[in-house]
């Protein structure tokens, strides 16, 4: 990525937790107009607790942008407004309401419906599973017909930045790899991608760059081949998935 691109979001030197127990500790992360860029470690890493300090969950401190505005005193749903959508852990639909009705939910705070009804298209032309299963209850659907709900959802809000939390979470990898396909064909919707994953084969297999973190900081940052071919990585991540 040219280093001359100014970056969609930009993070310098934070720091987050949760009351007075800190998770992050000065942590720097770019990610620029178009890119994937992959956030990996194991469980506890602290990748969730970036969310949510990016979404303005938690208290945070030390320098954040988005499209060059300041995110830290924003509300979660000025942030959200700004179209920097997130994809829960666990997918966190409403299960008793259609899949249709999710999606709703994700376009509830835009008032043109003819533009609604063109993302309701597009989503569906992008996952036609959901198509067929639109009037059924989301939570009577497989797990991975449920996190391309959650996806869907979160695209209808029409993001310009989407954060995907452990999106191959629980799921068979046949699944994991449609929907990993699906990522890259949003991408060229001109749409970035943050995709926090444990499962880092998964990620770095999409990915343009990544960045390792464990016990809260940023520990090694490259192109998704680098990490992929740094021996550390393999022995701490990859193991036996990466093969010889």
């Amino acid at each position: 990525m040219n280093a001359q691109v100014t970056p969609l979001l930009e993070i310098s030197r934070l720091n987050g937790g949760y009351g007075a127990v800190p998770v992050l500790f000065g942590v720097d992360l770019v990610i620029h107009p178009g890119e994937i860029v992959a956030l990996v470690g194991n469980n506890g890493a602290g990748k969730t607790t970036l969310l949510r300090a990016i979404s303005r969950v938690i208290t945070a401190s030390g320098g954040m942008k988005f499209d060059g505005e300041d995110l830290l005193p924003l509300t979660p749903e000025q942030v959200f407004a700004r179209r920097l959508v997130q994809v829960p852990e666990g997918r966190q639909l409403f299960g008793r309401m259609t899949v249709e009705e999710n999606l709703l939910m994700g376009a509830n705070r835009r008032g043109n419906r003819a533009a609604i009804a063109r993302s309701f298209d597009w989503v569906y032309g992008l996952l036609p599973k959901l198509a067929e299963r639109r009037r059924q209850l989301a939570g009577n659907m497989s797990g991975g017909e449920q996190q391309m709900c959650a996806i869907a959802r979160a695209l209808m809000a029409e993001p310009r930045l989407l954060m995907i939390d452990e999106m191959s979470l629980g799921l068979a990898p046949i699944i994991v790899d449609q929907l990993l396909a699906i990522l890259d064909t949003i991408r060229k919707q001109s749409v970035a991608i943050f995709l926090v994953e444990q499962d880092v084969f998964a990620a770095f297999s999409v990915a343009d760059r990544g960045y390792v973190m464990e016990t809260g900081r940023i520990v090694q940052t490259g192109t998704a081949q680098e990490l992929s071919n740094d021996e550390s990585v393999r022995a701490a991540y990859l193991g036996a998935e990466a093969g010889a």
